[in-house]
């Protein structure tokens, strides 16, 4: 049991001293949950469950909690998007509805057990108390607060000098939050707008106009067909959906054999699978993007399968392959800039995407890139491109790598 001693106050101070530097010198907000409960409880607060919870900014979770449980650890948990009957029905939201910041339950007298799902299942659980902590950020910091909460099995629950701790602690368990909250959300926002390669150098500091490198890599270019035909028939809220299930079926792909999409450009995709510097480096990565295409092209097909019959329209794309040097890098506006690609072969690649319909094709290589993929590849022709100084062959895939890749796609 905690007790009023001299040196309560420097047991506060030692766990702050902690908490400061584990957000110093961490991320692992895992880590910090599972920490402040266990010298919580060494320090004699009688702790049978603590939480830290937070909303997120991204595009599949709505919010994030970590919860240590006595015997049995630390979880961390998202919270999709669309669950919102679960939060109306929650203590945090019951005190952000009436202009609180803290609050407390009494469960072993049964309060709020009957509308807040979450103290019912405590109070099953043996919980006789239950105090939560709201935590406000910024008002510029678009992640809201914090919400802390701490329930325990003890006869008579918390007392005084146990919740006087834990809120002497608290402000930097909110501070600590915010900073991993700040990181977490820029890190996770950029993966989501750039790509994981292209965020990671963002954050290293390449944010300077005209900064990059030379890097050589196999280019990725997919466009849609008779997009132009959808804008006139139907309204821009389905477009909107229709290129969105075309875009996730094509992108799972592209990342799935480690590529990165760089931008989105109205209907059409822009992706790069970078040559690094292995043994075999470029073959692979030509094999990477073929396969990406490849298994792309058969998810929308797939995709398109399902709109037959229905009212939604056949959406089919053209992928085109290339390989070459391009300046990987900023672009742009001193304050708004552009991580992108660019290069003849970029250019190249959206030149080459205009032939598939007269060549009956909706998968084109560039020589170079038919030249290391390792497959049978048959020459298409040689063109003149538009805005290209010199003409350039055309391959496709040959027939007997086609039918592998169908039999490949069957099993």
């Amino acid at each position: 049991m905690l007790t009023v001693r001299d040196g309560s106050m420097n047991d506060a101070c030692d766990l702050v001293d902690w908490i400061i530097r584990h957000a110093t010198e961490s991320q692992d907000l895992t880590a910090l949950v599972e920490g402040l409960s266990l010298r919580l409880a060494a320090l004699g607060v009688p702790l049978q469950r603590l939480q830290v919870s937070m909303r997120s900014i991204d595009p599949k979770h709505r919010g994030v909690a970590v919860t240590w449980t006595l015997g049995q650890g630390v979880v961390e948990e998202n919270t999709a998007h669309g669950n919102e009957e679960t939060f109306q029905r929650s203590p945090i939201n019951l005190l952000l509805a009436a202009g609180k910041s803290e609050g407390r339950w009494n469960l072993s007298a049964g309060e709020g057990v009957d509308g807040l799902p979450i103290l019912a299942d405590l109070e099953r659980a043996g919980s006789t108390d239950y105090v939560l902590r709201l935590v406000s950020f910024p008002s510029e910091a678009f992640i809201g607060g914090m919400a802390c909460s701490l329930a325990t099995e003890a006869p008579g629950g918390f007392c005084d000098q146990h919740l006087r701790l834990v809120d002497m602690v608290l402000p930097a368990v909110g501070l600590a939050a915010y900073r991993f909250a700040l990181t977490r959300t820029a890190t996770e926002a950029l993966k989501v707008y750039v790509g994981p390669r292209t965020s990671a150098r963002i954050l290293a500091g390449q944010i300077r106009q005209g900064e990059g490198q030379a890097i050589y890599a196999a280019i990725l270019f997919a466009d849609m067909k008779n997009f132009t035909g959808l804008n006139e028939r139907y309204p821009p809220d389905r477009i909107v959906g229709w290129l969105n299930e075309q875009f996730e079926a094509l992108g799972a792909e592209i990342d799935r054999h480690g590529g990165e999409i760089l931008k989105f450009m109205g209907d059409s995709v822009l992706a790069i699978f970078p040559v690094d510097n292995s043994l075999g480096a470029v073959n692979t990565a030509c094999v990477q993007a073929l396969a990406a295409a490849e298994t792309g092209l058969a998810a929308v097909a797939a995709l398109n399968a399902q709109r037959e019959g229905t009212d939604e329209p056949v959406i089919p794309i053209d992928v085109v392959l290339h390989l070459g040097e391009v300046f990987y890098g900023n672009v742009g506006a001193a304050r708004r800039l552009d991580f992108t690609v660019i290069g003849p072969v970029v250019n190249e690649a959206s030149r080459l995407e205009a032939l598939c319909d007269g060549l009956g094709r909706n998968l084109l290589l560039s020589k170079v890139f038919a030249d290391h993929c390792g497959v049978e590849t048959e020459r298409l022709g040689t063109f003149e491109l538009k805005g290209v100084k010199l003409p350039h062959t055309v391959y496709g895939i040959g027939k007997a790598a086609a039918r592998n890749g169908e039999r490949r796609r069957s099993d």
